[in-house]
């Protein structure tokens, strides 16, 4: 056999070799285990866990074993990619969605523009109502006198911390803090109500009222800046006639001392002593 001959064959037989591997490799057989773990991590960032989606901040994923299975939230909620040990939906003013701001489209029903969370009032002007929806389904809530809903928040908090259009301290309150020096309003200045005596406002800062109100039977003396006894303040002397008797103002200032309930039940015999007799 010539050189050349050899040479020849020796170049098929390898080529044959490498072919056949090739084959056997695309028909089914496993990979090696660095080109698996790199398919894995192109879907999942950890083989098990939930994570959430780059773009979408109520979408998610599932990753088991390497498996991904793509997930929603409820509409309204969003997913809290606090651990990816968990998988948890939470409202939205709980988790920041300013990198992931898409949502799916809502499903809105009476009050509620998605199905699930808390609303602020249609009516910009109604600030202190708001709506917490289930399923679709809504229960109209009232803030505490003198809050108005911070949709930021999720609770109830003073006009001037909500900084809500329609909502600011002097559309609430009708009542503008008077002007003050600087020092004088870092005292938080109080001022009486006007339209009622029972209630005060407190300036924060000299500058955003905040209405406070004092205890039944009591109103504000803007001389004293405290809330004191109706009687002992001329101006608003009067101010629960029609509302509360003399006797209830009189046992709201001194309540009565309540008197011990007397036991009920069968007076238990004491005892007798039996003297001894003498011999």
């Amino acid at each position: 056999m010539s050189a050349n001959r050899v040479i020849w064959t020796f170049v098929f037989f390898v080529v044959l070799h490498v072919g056949v591997s090739g084959a056997r490799n695309n028909n089914g057989k496993k990979k090696p285990q660095e080109e698996s773990n790199a398919d894995i991590s192109d879907q999942c960032p950890e083989p098990d866990g939930y994570f959430a989606d780059a773009e979408q901040c109520d979408k998610y994923y599932h990753c088991d074993n390497g498996k991904i299975k793509e997930k929603l939230c409820p509409d309204g909620q969003v997913f809290n990619d606090f651990s990816s040990e968990y998988e948890k939906c939470d409202l939205p003013f709980n988790i920041d969605c300013s990198a992931r701001p898409n949502l799916q489209e809502p499903k809105p029903s009476t009050h509620c523009p998605r199905k699930h969370g808390y609303f602020v009032h249609e009516e910009k002007n109604i600030c202190d109502k708001f709506y917490f929806c289930v399923d679709g389904k809504f229960n109209q809530i009232t803030c505490p006198n003198g809050l108005v809903y911070n949709d930021k928040v999720g609770i109830c908090s003073w006009p001037d911390e909500v900084k809500r259009e329609g909502c600011t301290s002097s559309e609430v309150f009708a009542f503008d803090c008077p002007k003050v020096s600087e020092s004088v309003g870092l005292t938080h200045p109080s001022y009486a109500d006007p339209e009622d005596c029972q209630f005060f406002y407190v300036c924060v800062n000299g500058n955003a009222p905040r209405r406070n109100g004092c205890i039944l039977g009591q109103v504000f003396d803007d001389l004293t800046k405290r809330c004191d006894w109706a009687k002992k303040v001329p101006e608003c002397a009067d101010w629960y006639k029609g509302r509360l008797t003399e006797q209830q103002l009189k046992d709201l200032e001194s309540p009565p001392t309540p008197r011990p309930k007397a036991t009920k039940g069968k007076r238990k015999n004491r005892p007798r002593v039996v003297e001894a007799e003498e011999d």
